[in-house]
């Protein structure tokens, strides 16, 4: 429940709408829920603007599932990121609104559609082999109510590639950049932006890449000073916080 879901509802008990013990009943799993093996935060929309959002790797498929009916029965959208196909099929099965992006993991029903972000948020990668980051900051921008663009395989191994779509990116009011290798190119995008820059830098690279690390501090020593870096692989967070910039 956000707050504009709990205002109309307490307008319907003051208009005489809605009786005060039904809207107790619909509260009373304010501020959390026990399901005994978790506890479902559905207080987090009104603290946040946003709800909970579901970590799924390494839970088993019916904890997953009942989570999820957990949620769903109080906010009318659901996040799950890094699912394995057997769970998202589970979740198809029980919740027909169900997307399954399996290129990241991710999982969501998104019934409320409306726009929160006051600009776009552009999601960046360098090469193909970062889309799985780059989609899980794309759906997790755009379900958190933001216009989005993906702009794929621009990478500074072809920095024509990076020039050519220098207008989309300068009509972003976030860019998100997924990179792996040395991790250059939110430097790049910074140096073309007047907007922040979301760096992530992914586990994509040869032995010496150490499975992300040195396009990590290579993206912490970048020289454009509107770049921020969040953790290895984490396109979660990084589309979680462009999400909350987008909204300032």
């Amino acid at each position: 429940m956000d707050q504009e879901q709990l205002r109309a509802l307490l307008d319907d008990v003051r208009a005489g709408a809605v009786e005060v013990d039904s809207a107790l009943e619909r509260l009373r799993h304010m501020p959390f829920e026990d399901l005994g093996f978790a506890k479902v935060d559905h207080h987090r929309a009104l603290r946040h603007g946003m709800p909970e959002v579901v970590f799924g790797k390494g839970k088993a498929p019916d904890q997953v599932i009942e989570i999820a009916a957990s949620i769903l029965a109080r906010s009318p959208n659901l996040l799950i990121t890094r699912v394995d196909a057997a769970i998202a099929d589970r979740l198809v099965a029980r919740f027909p609104a169900v997307e399954y992006f399996p290129l990241s993991g991710a999982v969501r029903v998104w019934r409320d559609r409306t726009v929160h972000g006051k600009g776009k948020i552009t999601v960046v990668c360098a090469g193909t082999s970062d889309m799985p980051v780059a989609q899980e900051a794309e759906v997790t921008a755009e379900t958190m109510g933001n216009e989005v663009e993906a702009i794929y395989d621009i990478g500074v191994a072809g920095i024509h590639r990076l020039i050519s779509n220098s207008a989309r990116l300068t009509a972003a009011r976030v860019c998100v950049v997924c990179a792996g290798m040395e991790g250059a190119l939110p430097s790049a995008v910074g140096g073309m932006v007047s907007c922040p820059v979301i760096a992530v830098p992914t586990s994509v690279g040869y032995g010496a890449s150490f499975n992300g690390l040195a396009a990590l501090l290579g993206m912490l020593n970048s020289c454009a000073s509107n770049v921020t870096v969040v953790n290895i692989d984490n396109g979660f967070g990084a589309g979680y916080v462009a999400s909350l910039i987008n909204r300032l």
